[in-house]
C-alpha cells in the first residue's frame, strides 16, 4: 500500500492500522475473561448472554462490541483494496465507535457478567489478556487512521501558548488574506445591518400604526413567503444578479439582504403593538404628523426592540455562509470570514493553517461577543414587549 497514492491521505500508517484492526479482531476469539471453570473467550460470553434474560439493555454493550468490531475490519479490508479519502473517513468513524464500545466494556463488565451468572463476585483483574489486546489495538488503530486521513490529534492538545498565529493573519507578508475577508464582512455586516434596521422598523410601524387596503393581505403573502427557506431561489437570484453584473461583489450581499428584510417584521411589529395608541392620538391632536411620531415618539419608547433588530440583522449578515460562497466562487479578494475560514479547511490546507484557522474563528467571535455583553438587557427587553405605564 505504500507504493500508492491518494490525495488528502498518509498512507504509511495504513498498513498498521488495518493490522491493528485485524487485530482487535482476532481478540474476539481469544481469551475474555478467566473463571473458575477455566477460560471463556468473547464468543462464548456472547452465547452465555443470549441465554441470559437479565439484563438485556446491559448486554447490548457486548454484542455491538462485537458487531462494530468485525463491521470495522470488513470497512478497513474494503479500504485497503478500494482506497478513497471518503471510505477512511467513514472508516475512522466506526473505529472510534468501536474503541468507545471497548473502553465501555472495561467498566461494564463485572455487571454484564454477573448479571448473566457467567462469573459471581468479578473484578477487572479476571479479564483475561484477549481483552487486553482487543481494547489496546482499538486505541492504536484509532489514532493510526487519524493519522492516515491527516487529522492531527495534536491539534487539540498545544504543547505552548503563543500569539503568534493571530499576528500571521494580520501581517503584510501573510499569503491568506484575512484582513480583507474580516474588512469586507465588516461593511457588509454594517451596511446590511443600517438598512436591514430601516427597512424593519418602517415596515413594522406601518403594519402596525396604520390601516389600508389589502393590509392582511399583505401580511399573509409575507408570511407565506417566509416559511420558504432562502436557499430555494438561491440560484435564481444568483442569474439576476449576474445579468446585472453584479456577482462576485459585497454589494449584492446588501442589496439581496435588503430586498427580504421586509419579511422579518414580525416581532418588531408584536413590539410596537403593545405602546399605547392613545399616545399616537394625542400627537395627532397636537399636529404631528405619522413621520413625527414615528420619529419622536415610538422610537425612543423602543429601544429595546431597536437593539433586537440591529443585532438579528448584524449576525444574519456576519455569519451568513451558503450566499457569499455561492457568489463569489473563486474570487479570494471578495471572501467575507465564513467563506474564508471554510477555505482554509480543505484537506489540502488544513494542516498548514489550521491553527490560523482556530486563530481566526477566535478573531470573528469577538465582536459578537462584545455586542451581546453590551447590549444584553436591550436584547431580553425586546422580545418581552414594551411596558405599559
Amino acid at each position: 500500500m505504500n507504493n500508492k497514492n491518494v490525495i488528502g491521505l498518509n498512507l504509511k500508517y495504513f498498513d498498521y492500522a488495518v493490522g491493528c484492526v485485524f487485530l482487535m479482531a482476532v481478540s474476539l476469539i481469544l481469551p475474555y475473561i478467566n473463571v473458575a471453570e477455566g477460560r471463556k473467550n468473547f464468543i462464548s460470553a456472547v452465547i452465555g448472554l443470549v441465554k441470559c434474560s437479565n439484563g438485556q439493555s446491559i448486554n447490548l454493550v457486548v454484542y455491538l462490541t462485537a458487531i462494530i468490531t468485525i463491521a470495522s475490519l470488513i470497512i478497513g479490508l474494503i479500504s485497503f483494496y478500494a482506497t478513497s479519502v471518503r471510505i477512511v473517513k467513514i472508516w475512522q468513524v466506526i473505529q472510534a465507535f468501536a474503541t468507545a464500545f471497548w473502553t465501555f466494556l472495561l467498566f461494564a463488565s463485572k455487571t454484564i457478567l454477573e448479571k448473566a451468572e457467567i462469573a459471581k463476585g468479578f473484578t477487572n483483574k479476571q479479564l483475561s489478556f484477549g481483552f487486553w489486546i482487543g481494547i489496546l489495538a482499538a486505541y492504536v488503530g484509532l489514532v493510526l487512521i487519524m493519522r492516515t486521513t491527516r487529522t492531527n490529534v495534536g491539534y487539540f492538545f498545544p504543547k505552548n501558548l503563543t500569539l503568534q498565529n493571530f499576528t500571521n493573519l494580520f501581517g503584510n507578508n501573510s499569503v491568506i488574506p484575512f484582513k480583507k475577508w474580516w474588512v469586507n464582512t465588516f461593511i457588509v455586516a454594517t451596511a446590511s445591518c443600517i438598512i436591514n434596521t430601516l427597512i424593519i422598523l418602517a415596515t413594522s410601524f406601518t403594519l402596525s400604526r396604520t390601516r389600508f387596503a389589502g393590509r392582511k393581505a399583505f401580511m399573509n403573502v409575507l408570511m407565506v413567503i417566509g416559511l420558504f427557506p432562502g436557499f430555494m431561489s438561491l440560484i435564481a437570484v444568483y442569474n439576476i444578479l449576474k445579468g446585472l453584473g453584479l456577482n462576485q461583489s459585497l454589494l449584492a450581499l446588501v442589496v439581496v439582504g435588503a430586498a427580504g428584510a421586509a419579511m422579518g417584521y414580525h416581532v418588531t411589529k408584536g413590539f410596537f403593538d403593545t405602546i399605547p395608541k392613545a399616545i399616537d392620538e394625542a400627537a395627532i391632536i397636537d399636529g404631528a404628523t405619522r413621520f413625527q411620531i414615528f420619529t419622536h415618539i415610538t422610537l425612543p419608547l423602543s429601544k429595546p426592540i431597536i437593539v433586537y433588530t440591529v443585532l438579528g440583522s448584524f449576525l444574519a449578515s456576519w455569519s451568513d455562509y451558503i450566499f457569499p460562497s455561492m457568489l463569489f466562487g473563486d474570487k479570494q479578494s471578495s471572501y467575507t470570514v465564513a467563506v474564508g475560514l471554510y477555505w482554509l479547511t480543505d484537506f489540502r490546507r488544513i494542516d498548514r493553517y489550521y491553527t490560523q484557522f482556530a486563530a481566526g474563528a477566535v478573531i470573528v467571535a469577538v465582536p459578537i461577543v462584545i455586542l451581546f455583553i453590551w447590549l444584553q438587557r436591550y436584547y431580553v427587553e425586546g422580545l418581552s414587549g414594551s411596558v405599559k405605564g
